[in-house]
């Protein structure tokens, strides 16, 4: 396993009963990255996720956490990682201060280090002037952003995220993304699971999409968004209407459609479409008001990548 390698899944499996939660799926993660781990819910993966950080057994296959594996070396594996489950909640009826202190000793960290460290935590996730409040007084927002402090508490090398984000007001979800930057700025490798397309789009290095079990793709968001050509439109507004199918005539158009006073044209080459408008244009004698190239969103990738793995029989 190379150096830069911190994260790597060979075959991964998990099966409940004859249901393939996760299906021999395989891939790495490199050092000082955040990698996104896209997909609906149901997909596989909370189930990943808990394989990779040692709680729940493979069926098959096997985790590397940098040079540990997580099933034989589980300890020291643990001992670089910090994890935020999907589901998880700090002490309601300690103060938040109380919680830091509590995960210290849990991670064994001498008295003097904690206080030192969940200090900074807590100031850099504006919960400081709050540190004497119990939890139970705390939004949402709040407890998540303590959840991560005491994930951090340790000086994790790898952060494993379950949905971090997931039913949090916009506010809150900016900060613990702001947040997530930092940190992954300072050194720390992001492993983030989401279902939130803007989210991967905004955060992740590259990301991994997965459905039913498989995963569909794995590479940096742009480039997703390249691998469907046939999803990119040129968009064209005249100075007055015409009749959309006047431009039925053009080549390497796949589809039009009229959206308002605008008509939006599927294509695989944008910039031939383009040239053809234009002619198209001066030969109607036609002034063009705008003429735009929409490339894939991540969702129309998501959406039609997993489409794909359905239609070819690909699912689980």
């Amino acid at each position: 396993m190379s150096e830069d390698i911190v994260i790597q899944a060979s075959d991964l499996t998990k099966f409940y009963g004859k249901v393939a939660a996760v299906d021999h799926i395989k891939f790495e993660v490199k050092k000082g990255e955040i990698f996104g781990f896209l997909g609906p819910n149901g997909a596989g993966k909370t189930t990943t996720i808990r394989m990779l950080t040692g709680i729940t057994k493979p069926s098959f296959g096997n985790v590397r956490i940098m040079e540990f594996d997580i099933e034989k070396q589980t300890l020291k594996a643990k001992q670089i990682m910090g994890i935020v489950p999907e589901v998880s909640n700090p002490y309601i009826d300690l103060s938040a201060w109380s919680n830091m202190m509590f995960q210290g000793e849990l991670y064994g960290l001498p008295n003097d280090k904690s206080k030192e460290i969940a200090a900074e935590l807590l100031e850099n996730f504006e919960l400081y002037e709050r540190r004497k409040d119990l939890v139970k007084f705390f939004s949402k927002g709040m407890k998540q952003r303590l959840i991560l402090c005491m994930a951090l508490l340790s000086q994790p090398q790898i952060l494993f995220l379950d949905e971090p984000t997931s039913g949090l007001d916009v506010q809150s979800a900016t900060i613990i993304r702001e947040k997530l930057r930092q940190i992954n700025k300072e050194g720390v490798t992001i492993f983030l699971t989401t279902h939130n397309m803007e989210e991967a789009n905004l955060l992740c290095d590259r990301i991994a999409i997965i459905n039913k079990g498989k995963i569909a793709a794995v590479d940096t968001p742009e480039k997703l968004k390249l691998m469907t050509e046939r999803l990119q439109k040129v968009v064209v507004a005249f100075s007055q209407p015409i009749n959309p199918e006047s431009l039925n005539s053009l080549p390497n158009v796949d589809k039009i459609e009229k959206l308002g006073d605008k008509i939006q044209l599927h294509t695989t080459a944008p910039g031939k479409v383009i040239f053809d408008i234009v002619d198209y244009a001066r030969e109607k004698h036609l002034d063009m008001v705008s003429l735009n190239v929409v490339v894939p969103t991540l969702e129309d990738v998501f959406i039609k990548l997993t489409e794909d793995k359905e239609k070819s029989g690909h699912g689980a």
